[in-house]
């Protein structure tokens, strides 16, 4: 696997590929590597191709409170990690790296990034869109995979690329779960023995939520007001929001009806941990895909 910590290191490794006719598949990571980014990778392998990943930790997303400086950089273990899941190559810049300069032009997220976590994280996707502009323009992938864990991200980034006619297609990897139903992320290190227990009981929460619309409620917030109250009843105090939406555009669904996402942050000790589930609310309700 080649390392390259320049911008003009790696555009000339994937220029040279390219010439030979080779396609290239791009995962985008913060690092602190787990199952989920494994399963993101493997769809990736499947394009075929150089098959790229970066770990940045990138500062422009987080506020002035959040974790930038305690966040995880295992670098030595990611990297040993990407190259038994196949990886050819991995991006490693610096801050100055990608931020040569103060940065003054961004992209904007525009309402997509007025709810959910955007809401309680101010700035935060504009930042997320920012840097995976800056790493499309570097990579020039045609293919990007995402994981649904981050469904509020992974709506944005699909709009930025079709409205900012950028030419990658946009792949979504299911959320990876832990036995008791905890989605996998680099966070749930952070979470004391106790905490971690209390933690199932989110995903428990939007279950709790899909289970009403099976039995026949429609009204959005009889539901997510239901699923409030069975996470404080789990042990979960520190409910940031539940949100139940269109999963094309976050707009609201009241009564609910389509493909909505149904959405949950809390605070479980000091660690913010988000989750959701997608359903396909019709004359019955499954569980899908978010695109």
């Amino acid at each position: 696997m080649k390392s390259f910590q320049t911008i003009s290191e790696l555009r000339t490794y994937l220029a040279a590929g390219r010439k030979r006719g080779s396609k290239v598949s791009f995962v985008p990571t913060m690092g602190a590597l787990h199952a989920g980014h494994k399963a993101c990778i493997d769809i990736a392998r499947r394009e075929g191709g150089i098959l790229v990943s970066s770990i940045f930790v990138n500062p422009t997303q987080f506020g002035p409170a959040e974790d930038f400086d305690a966040y995880p950089r295992p670098v030595e273990e990611d990297t040993a990690g990407l190259l038994q899941w196949g990886c050819d190559a991995v991006f490693l810049p610096s801050v100055r790296e990608m931020y040569e300069r103060e940065q003054r032009v961004w992209v904007e997220a525009g309402c997509l990034a007025d709810v959910l976590c955007g809401k309680h994280r101010a700035g935060h996707f504009r930042g997320v869109a920012t840097v995976v502009a800056k790493l499309f323009h570097i990579v020039e992938p045609h293919v990007a995979v995402f994981g649904q864990k981050d469904a509020q991200q992974a709506i944005i980034i699909r709009e930025m690329a079709r409205q900012l006619n950028m030419p990658v297609a946009i792949l979504l990897c299911p959320t990876v779960r832990e036995p008791d139903g905890l989605a996998v992320s680099s966070r749930n290190r952070y979470l004391s023995k106790e905490d971690r227990a209390a933690a199932a009981g989110l995903y428990a929460g939007l279950r709790h939520g899909k289970a009403l619309l099976e039995s026949g409620e429609r009204e959005a917030r009889a539901i997510t007001e239901s699923v409030r109250r069975y996470l404080t009843g789990a042990g979960i105090l520190g409910t940031e929001y539940v949100e139940l939406l269109n999963a094309e555009d976050l707009s609201p669904t009241d009564p609910v009806a389509g493909r909505v996402l149904l959405a949950a942050a809390a605070r479980i000790g000091s660690t913010r941990l988000i989750d959701n589930i997608v359903l396909e609310v019709r004359d019955g309700v499954r569980e899908t895909m978010l695109f």
